[in-house]
């Protein structure tokens, strides 16, 4: 896609998003935050000592998608943060519809902002869908290797998906499948877009940084299950249904699965020597 389509089709997402035009769903609330997340006076323990920072999926807002693990997270000791972004405008009714590269960087900003009140040299990801890929273009074009020890991505849209997954995740989330027509995001998550041959060239990893996928073969909305999954260093890709063959959880459902959560805390207590 050539910069002037691109422009124009940013511009064409902002007007449409600020009329409501093809949208189902009501205007989103003020940010809400999940309960146990965003304690700004939390310190990492020696036994917790990287705040755990959680990014949603596309559609998706830190309240409902963390709903269940952040708390979770809380409880196990974690230092928990979570932010909403990729709104255009940026007071728009939708999260994650944005140019990917411009939430990268508002998840930079983030990032930043939380080791500053935590005084943590580093942080630990996880994230849902978009939020589980999104983070790597800010590993590798934003110079935040150095700033995350591991990304644990679920349901990661790592290599992308058809256009049916896309439609497949607004009806789940009770939107109007037409809401692809006004989500930049969306078009760059497709299998083969310009934006995943940036994101993929030269290798899924960057050095310094732990992965874990969780994929699950009952996902309707990144297909195959398998373009979840990385290849490179220090990576370990999980099927669902290996721990647990009778799970039959989605992409949307996975967030509040407590096999997913117990991967979770598991491998945010993995230690790095652990890995393979």
């Amino acid at each position: 896609m050539t910069i002037n389509r691109v422009s124009a089709w940013a511009a064409a997402v902002t007007l449409a998003l600020a009329a409501g035009v093809g949208l189902t769903a009501a205007p989103a609330a003020a940010d809400i935050s999940p309960l146990g997340a965003n304690i700004w006076t939390c310190k990492p323990s020696p036994l917790r000592p990287r705040p755990v920072v959680l990014v949603h999926g596309t559609f998706e807002d830190m309240a409902g998608n963390w709903a269940t693990l952040a708390p979770k997270l809380k409880a196990a000791g974690h230092c928990v943060f979570a932010l909403n972004y990729g709104r255009v405008p940026a007071t728009g009714p939708l999260n994650g519809v944005g140019d990917i590269a411009r939430s990268a960087r508002q998840l930079s900003d983030f990032i930043d902002r939380v080791l500053t009140a935590t005084g943590a040299s580093e942080v630990d990801i996880v994230g849902h869908s978009q939020g589980g890929m999104m983070p790597r273009y800010y590993l590798k074009f934003l110079n935040g290797a150095a700033k995350v020890h591991r990304l644990i991505g679920v349901t990661p849209s790592n290599h992308g998906t058809n256009s049916n997954g896309l439609v497949n995740l607004a009806r789940l989330l009770g939107l109007s499948p037409a809401i692809s027509l006004v989500c930049q995001s969306c078009q760059q998550q497709m299998v083969g877009s310009d934006f995943m041959r940036t994101l993929n060239d030269g290798g899924d990893t960057v050095p310094g940084v732990h992965y874990t996928v969780i994929a699950t073969r009952f996902d309707l909305v990144v297909t195959p299950h398998t373009s979840s999954f990385l290849t490179g260093d220090s990576v370990e890709n999980i099927l669902l249904q290996d721990r647990a063959p009778l799970d039959f959880s989605g992409h949307v459902a996975v967030n509040y699965d407590p096999v997913v959560h117990q991967i979770v805390l598991n491998t945010l207590d993995t230690s790095p020597d652990a890995l393979p």
